[in-house]
């Protein structure tokens, strides 16, 4: 008989703990206490602590994250007996380093149903951020952020035209982010440590405007009791906007082509010229050449300021970027209120990207903030929207577009503007984005996509 021992009997795993070990997310379970009591390998991972070290510790020792403490989601859920879901935060490892995160909380309850503790499970999401970043820094330019494909030709010229020294016309409607891309262009420009001066044209009256824009001396009119440097002189060595210029009168027109012809003016009272030392750039909402044909805008000035032209598209050419400006409105409404609204729902969502904005963003930014302070709950549903896209909303029932969905709106803009950019060829729009000519003809039907009239085989790389 042999002397040899038998081995011992396979050790049998809890199939629970063995489905937590082989998962990616992070799992950590608490007893009533907030001590540790299970912590799986992902959490190991994720948070640079080992198991062993865990164990036994209270959370808040060992799971360093943005929301211990008063916002503390686990405890949350054990007062209220409500699990959260997909929580975003960050914790910081035993590296020091910061992690993005996502969290999930529920309760922890035995098998007679009474309550012994909680669960929480959270998912690194580096790599999404990561990735995030990288398509952030594709679609901006400064402080400008666009996924449109009519922006994205701006954007490609904007760094050329801010290291030029030339006078630029930015037209658009109202709330089209005119400044904002003034602002870029001064950023972008060798005179960005300079200042930058707004002066809305439109605001004052012309002989107040000429003062602003000029400055005065001591006794040029009654109550000038001093001198006071004019907006020209605030932006020496930077950059100045002349926001809707269309506005100036006939007499003010002939000083300032004056500045740009020969870089100089007098302030009110002065008995010598002064240097401007500025970049200009001019802006406005109104037609100028349509201006210039019925004597109201100096013709050599329209010349003048018309050097470089650029035009913002109004929101509705451009609403694939709506998602984006409000996760950016949102995000800055957090910053100033700290209210938890972390996004707008599907249906709210559809309902904003269907709206004509004739005010655009600027009417977005309104109405997005004017929800933001109504709604009570984590996301923005469409009873927080205003009157006129509720109303909006239920003409969508009858409308004739085929867009019933958020998705909807944005795969459509998407197949347009693949087609746009290979010259309306279906096939190389089709392989643009990634999918079967098959699957693009489908959704071209479905979604109500009407093809151009010449399919750019001949000219794919022409963009009409």
């Amino acid at each position: 008989m042999s002397s040899r021992k038998k081995a011992p009997p396979p050790r049998v795993h809890n199939p629970t703990e063995t489905i937590l070990e082989s998962i990616s997310d992070g799992v950590f379970t608490v007893d009533r206490e907030w001590r540790i009591t299970t912590f799986n390998r992902a959490a190991e991972q994720i948070t640079g602590v080992r198991r062993a070290e865990a164990l036994g510790r209270r959370c808040c020792d060992v799971f360093r994250s943005s929301l211990c403490g008063a916002e503390c989601a686990l405890q949350q859920t054990l007062q209220t007996g409500k699990p959260v879901i997909g929580k975003s935060a960050y914790i910081v490892d035993a590296g020091g380093n910061r992690t993005p995160i996502s969290l999930s909380t529920a309760v922890l309850r035995d098998r007679k149903g009474h309550v012994i503790g909680g669960v929480e499970t959270f998912r690194d999401l580096s790599e999404v951020e990561a990735l995030r970043q990288e398509l952030s820094g594709r679609f901006r330019v400064g402080d400008l952020t666009s996924r449109s494909p009519l922006m994205q030709r701006i954007f490609e010229v904007l760094p050329a035209i801010a290291a030029s020294p030339s006078t630029v016309l930015i037209l658009g409607e109202t709330g089209t982010g005119k400044e904002l891309i003034a602002r870029t262009l001064h950023a972008l420009s060798p005179r960005q440590q300079g200042p930058f001066v707004a002066v809305n044209c439109g605001a004052l009256p012309d002989t107040l405007l000429e003062s602003e824009l000029f400055g005065y001396k001591a006794g040029a009119f009654t109550g000038a009791q001093g001198n006071k440097p004019g907006r020209f002189a605030q932006a020496k060595g930077g950059t100045i906007l002349l926001d809707e210029i269309g506005e100036i009168s006939p007499a003010l027109q002939v000083r300032l082509l004056r500045v740009l012809q020969e870089r100089t003016y007098e302030p009110l009272g002065s008995t010598h010229s002064e240097t401007a030392d500025v970049r200009v750039l001019a802006a406005t909402n109104k037609d100028l050449a349509n201006l210039v044909e019925r004597g109201l805008f100096r013709e050599d000035l329209y010349y003048r300021v018309n050097v470089i032209r650029l035009e913002m598209p109004p929101l509705r050419r451009r609403n694939e970027d709506i998602p984006l400006l409000v996760d950016l409105i949102l995000a800055r409404l957090h910053r100033l209120q700290r209210k938890a609204v972390t996004g707008v729902s599907p249906e709210a969502l559809s309902l904003l990207m269907a709206h004509d904005w004739p005010g655009n963003i600027r009417q977005l930014a309104n109405a997005i903030e004017r929800a933001f302070i109504l709604c009570d709950e984590s996301v923005i549903g469409i009873g927080h929207l205003p009157a006129e896209l509720r109303s909006r909303g239920a003409e969508m029932e009858s409308a004739e577009r085929g867009v019933r969905s958020a998705h909807d709106v944005l795969d459509a803009q998407a197949i347009r503007a693949a087609l746009a950019r290979n010259g309306g060829n279906r096939l190389a729009a089709a392989r643009d984005l990634g999918i079967h000519k098959t699957t693009f003809f489908r959704r071209v039907k479905r979604l109500g996509i009407e093809l151009p009239a010449r399919d750019g085989r001949q000219r794919r790389d022409e963009i009409e």
